[in-house]
């Protein structure tokens, strides 16, 4: 600060400003620790559900396998025990034939005894092979609820990974909806993120236009953040949906509406590939103007259905 007129020093502030400064740093210091921390403690939960399914699922395959070994070995004991049930009839009808015989005749007692013998001994192989194929089916009743079980904390694990990718499409939405503000003709609905066409391209072209890459490059900035936090195991796409409204359009490079919303579709794909969104994560669709989410006929209805809509999906 200049003197004053009378000799005095102005209000030296830099003490001020360095005390501000440090204590600016020690609170973004503290922040990215807690960001660090947090990420830390995500991974590790991740890591812990990927190994809870795994375990599940090699349990649910090996107790499936185990159902389908008692199953062969039921059929098994049903053919056996059929068997055994037509050779009892035989040897009872022989037997009461021959003491028929013997009692008419007074034939060969010795040979009527030893059918009686093979009768008891093919009644104590029934009912053995009928306990044994009674325990066999409470063992198969027993597996069946418990890979119901396993089953159903399968789904519960893998409606996880579900919960899991619309956390971070969540997330994803809110990062665009802070870059893009709360600009005209753009809107989030349901699971969805819209733009409206003439925000990115010109009346019937397919081409970005400035104030479209504009547009698509904080699309793409916030995309790539989020991604990085998405394990590798969640399959994730990021679906482009061109639509038009219902006016037909007939071009020599857009014989019809399916031709002009795929190319816009297809045009936002390879320009977020450029961004470095990779390309097996991206999809493009068109639907022309057969998914209106205005049926009406005035402009506004009209420019509604002019849409491109960004959505953040799972394989």
């Amino acid at each position: 600060m200049p003197r004053g007129r009378g000799g005095s020093h102005g209000i030296n502030v830099w003490p001020g400003f360095v005390d501000a400064l440090s204590s600016l740093l020690l609170v973004i210091i503290f922040v990215l620790l807690v960001f660090v921390l947090t990420q830390f403690y995500l991974g590790a939960q991740l890591t812990g559900r990927d190994e809870t399914i795994s375990k599940l699922s090699r349990q649910l395959n090996d107790m499936t396998d185990l159902l389908d070994v008692e199953k062969r070995a039921n059929a098994e004991l049903n053919v056996s025990i059929g068997h055994l049930t037509e050779q009892l009839q035989a040897v009872n009808a022989e037997r009461d034939k021959l003491a028929a015989d013997a009692q008419a005749n007074s034939g060969d007692h010795q040979r009527v005894e030893l059918l009686n013998q093979q009768v008891d001994s093919m009644k104590s192989e029934l009912q053995r092979l009928t306990a044994l194929l009674s325990n066999s089916e409470a063992l198969s009743a027993e597996q069946k609820v418990e890979i119901a079980n396993l089953g159903k904390r399968l789904n519960a694990a893998l409606a996880g990974k579900v919960e899991e990718l619309s956390r971070y499409r969540s997330e994803f939405f809110g990062r665009l909806r802070q870059l893009l503000g709360d600009k005209p003709g753009i809107r989030i609905e349901g699971d969805r993120f819209v733009f409206q066409s003439e925000l990115l391209f010109a009346s019937g072209s397919a081409d970005l236009g400035e104030a479209g890459q504009d547009q698509l490059t904080k699309l793409a900035q916030s995309l790539l953040a989020v991604t990085k936090q998405i394990p590798a195991d969640i399959k994730w796409v990021l679906r482009i949906d061109g639509h038009t409204d219902k006016n037909p359009i007939k071009s020599d490079r857009f014989p019809s509406n399916w031709e002009l919303s795929t190319a816009r579709a297809v045009t936002i794909v390879k320009f977020l590939a450029q961004q470095g969104i990779p390309a097996d994560r991206l999809a493009a669709t068109g639907f022309g103007e057969f998914q209106p989410v205005d049926k009406g006929n005035s402009p506004s209805a009209l420019a509604r259905n002019r849409r491109i809509e960004i959505r953040l999906d799972q394989l």
